[in-house]
């Protein structure tokens, strides 16, 4: 914030604390018994005496050495130090900010999101940033008119994002169900029909609830234009723990010669428990996304600092991402064993973390990051797989021997599993520091 350090600088009044015993201080003559000497009745002509005009270089006169009239700096000191008052400037700057709070914690929380950090509040003579907000939020109640807004509403849980969570599971769990019990043609359009509802069902989850932007009501900003970044490449990542493993296998074999059968036993395999489990995790994000910010919002409302705040939250924060990965590892196991599959532990938690991650931070408002990290992701899948068909070029069989060797001795799975997981750790390492942060779980408006 720019003119923070002049702001805890009130200034020194020009002309102050001279010496007013020495010569000079009175009239020219050093008398000690002139103008601002106080000891023994003021001389004709001296300041303190009313009988005809004050002698030139007297206290009250402009034009001698002795300059300094004590009523007048005390004026001039006063008023200058009244027109430098740190805190109303900042009232003026955050004047919007101070007016809709409901309580000093929406205030903290907007400064802190401005950049305002304990040390800041030092300058303000303020031990820290909750403390400068309580000062903001009294001034503004006592000398506002402007009547103060409702409270907003406590994260609750709702019967319709509930529900909505459970409808990707629950469509993924029918596709594939239909997949396996037709033939043909008939498995194609089953195939595409249930693509498509999935895809619906988990559209219409991430606009309601704690995966949503807002999660106290359906109105309010969501991360449209971030969802639209983030999309294709989330759709390429799900994709690929779905088909790419059998086709890497396949192009390293000089194939693949057919097309996918929708089986895991065919010459194109899929692997449709990652997928499948990664549907039904979405009921267990929501549900320790709600988590995060109940108690986040609860910590803020006990915490005296930003930095108390933030070591209070992160081990909340650590402690919801073990518990979703937790879930998500129950998961695999049972689609796995539902769908006679290898459950792919290693391929699911890894793709599971980074996605769930990238939700946390779109849903709080931090965009850039997902969306950078996960194009990374899908962009080296990609490039592994074309590798792999671009070494049938004559002389460019070295470019997939990267590939060629990590397969060898990891097994397909390994090249999503480490690309996932290295971007997850990343996300990972930004979520410490992002969601740790006052404004990350203050509401909407307190930060706007």
């Amino acid at each position: 914030m720019s003119g923070l350090d002049e702001l805890d600088r009130p200034g020194t009044p020009d002309g102050a604390a001279r010496d007013r015993t020495g010569p000079g201080a009175g009239d020219r003559s050093g008398n000690p018994e002139s103008a601002l000497d106080g000891a023994g009745p003021g001389r004709p002509g001296s300041a303190f005496d009313g009988r005809g005009p004050a002698k030139p270089g007297s206290a009250f006169d402009g034009t001698g050495p002795g300059k300094s009239d004590s009523v007048s700096e005390r004026a001039a000191s006063t008023s200058r130090r009244g027109a430098v008052d740190p805190v109303k400037t900042l009232m003026r700057r955050h004047r919007e900010l101070c007016e809709r709070a409901v309580d000093p914690l929406e205030i903290a929380a907007g400064l802190e999101a401005h950049g305002l950090t304990d040390r800041t509040a030092a300058r303000f003579r303020h031990r820290d940033v909750f403390s400068l907000a309580e000062e903001m939020y009294a001034r503004v109640s006592r000398d506002g008119d402007t009547p103060l807004p409702a409270p907003p509403a406590a994260p609750r849980v709702r019967a319709d994002w509930v529900l909505l969570t459970l409808l990707p599971g629950a469509l993924c769990a029918a596709a594939i169900a239909a997949v396996h019990l037709t033939h043909g043609r008939s498995r194609l359009f089953a195939a595409a029909a249930g693509a498509l509802a999935v895809a619906l069902a988990l559209r219409a989850a991430l606009s309601r609830g704690p995966l949503s932007r807002t999660d106290t009501d359906g109105s309010g900003p969501r991360p449209d234009a971030a969802s639209s970044r983030t999309t294709p490449w989330t759709v390429w990542l799900v994709a690929y723990a779905l088909l790419g493993n059998g086709l890497l296998d396949n192009a390293l074999a000089g194939g693949p010669d057919t097309l996918p059968t929708g089986t895991a036993d065919g010459p194109w395999p899929l692997t449709a428990a990652p997928v499948l489990a990664l549907a039904l995790a979405c009921a267990p994000a929501a549900w320790t996304a709600h988590l995060l910010t109940a108690r986040a919002r609860r910590k803020l409302a006990a915490s005296r600092g930003l930095e108390d705040f933030a070591a209070a939250v992160r081990p909340l924060l650590l402690g919801v991402f073990a518990l979703f990965l937790g879930t998500l590892a129950a998961l695999l196991a049972l689609s796995g064993t539902a769908l006679g599959e290898p459950a792919a532990y290693a391929q699911g938690l890894a793709l599971g973390a980074l996605l769930f991650l990238a939700r946390l931070l779109t849903t709080h408002g931090f965009t850039y990051a997902p969306a950078v990290v996960l194009t990374a992701a899908a962009t080296v899948e990609a490039a592994a797989l074309a590798t792999v068909f671009a070494s049938r070029l004559p002389g460019a069989g070295v470019l997939a021997t990267p590939v060629e060797a990590l397969v060898t001795a990891w097994g397909a799975g390994s090249v999503p599993t480490l690309t996932c997981g290295a971007a997850a750790l990343a996300l990972l390492v930004h979520t410490t520091r992002k969601l740790t942060r006052a404004s990350a779980h203050a509401p909407p408006e307190a930060v706007r």
